[in-house]
């Protein structure tokens, strides 16, 4: 039995619960609030010296932090990860451009406006993230021109990576009806068998 360190209410921890709903594995959940400073008590920070969730324990006691690299270790051996060198090496860019590219604009905006108070000084940011997440999600747009997935011709760990701040960036201010492909790639997703919302 596995653990999972996170907050349900998280995009990063919702790639972890979706992809093991899907492999209809067995886990277990333990709910870090990471919003109200659950992740910088003593305890934690002995498990995760980064302070952050998600994070996976393994019944041994080894630990792996940051969620992408615990996607790829959940999906090893399974048809969301591809075995071909090529297909995987795609999959680990488009981890890489949902980490550095999308996740710190989508992700944030949708943090500062949910979470922050209209008059926190953070809300400043807001009009740039935006920007630079609407050029985010322009890659995104372009690439998924007649293509049904973000890698080969099945839905994978890249797709649920993106999936996860992807389908609820409405909530920081992105308008998605802006991004056809992307719409309809989103439904995709949702059609996918074992498919489990998030918990917002």
């Amino acid at each position: 039995m596995i653990t999972i360190y996170g907050m349900r209410a998280s995009g990063n921890c919702y790639k972890l619960q979706l992809l093991l709903d899907q492999l209809d594995r067995e886990y277990r959940w333990v709910e870090v609030d990471s919003a109200h400073g659950a992740t910088r008590t003593p305890e934690y920070l002995v498990k995760n010296p980064n302070g952050q969730v998600p994070l996976l324990e393994l019944d041994d006691g080894r630990r792996l932090a940051e969620s992408d690299a615990i996607l790829c270790y959940l999906a090893e051996g399974s048809p969301f990860l591809p075995d071909d060198s090529w297909l995987r090496a795609q999959t680990l860019q488009w981890l890489f451009f949902e980490q550095y590219s999308h996740e710190p604009c989508v992700a944030v905006a949708r943090f500062i406006r949910r979470r922050l108070p209209h008059d926190h000084p953070r809300q400043a940011d807001v009009p740039a993230l935006l920007q630079r997440g609407a050029q985010a999600l322009a890659v995104m747009e372009r690439h998924l021109v007649g293509r049904g997935w973000f890698v080969g011709e099945r839905y994978g760990i890249a797709d649920i990576a993106l999936y996860a701040y992807t389908h609820c960036a409405g909530d920081g201010g992105f308008e998605l009806a802006a991004f056809p492909n992307i719409c309809a790639w989103l439904a995709r997703v949702q059609a996918q068998p074992g498919h489990t919302p998030m918990q917002h």
